[in-house]
């Protein structure tokens, strides 16, 4: 197994989370307590952690531009196969999800094409999913 990545954070409302991240996106629960909960996101521990003061919509996000498009940043996510992006994007459109960048493929043709969304959490935190059709070959390519 590859080395997972440990990722904490703020949530406004962990029912909110546990629906999102639990039913919308299919991510096991974990341990939990009052104040956090952890998902098994793709592989890789994800806790979310109550911070009621956040408020719902976040803290806001910085843009930056990418390939025509204004990329909130941070934001977190996972590199998936490309039938579990179609898949996933599919289900999110499905489920009415506001795209902040809606499902296309970036940098087509040239070195790192890859799929790629954006959309919100419940509490502002930015996701990016995508794909490449060779993950190995297209991750890190220049």
């Amino acid at each position: 197994m590859p080395n997972p990545f440990h990722l904490a954070m703020p949530v406004h409302d962990l029912t909110a989370a546990r629906r999102f991240y639990g039913e919308l996106l299919g991510c096991s629960e974990g341990r939990s307590s009052e104040r956090w909960v952890d998902f098994n996101f793709f592989g890789h521990q994800f806790v979310c952690h109550l911070n009621p003061e956040l408020g719902e919509g976040g803290a806001g996000l910085h843009r930056n531009p990418v390939d025509g498009h204004g990329v909130p940043v941070p934001h977190f996510g996972v590199v998936l196969e490309m039938d579990q992006w179609e898949a996933l994007a599919e289900r999110l459109r499905a489920q009415g999800v506001k795209f902040e960048i809606e499902p296309y493929v970036r940098f087509e043709g040239e070195p790192g094409e890859q799929a790629t969304m954006f959309f919100l959490d419940p509490s502002g935190n930015a996701l990016e999913f995508k794909a490449f059709r060779d993950i190995e070959g297209q991750l890190f390519a220049r």
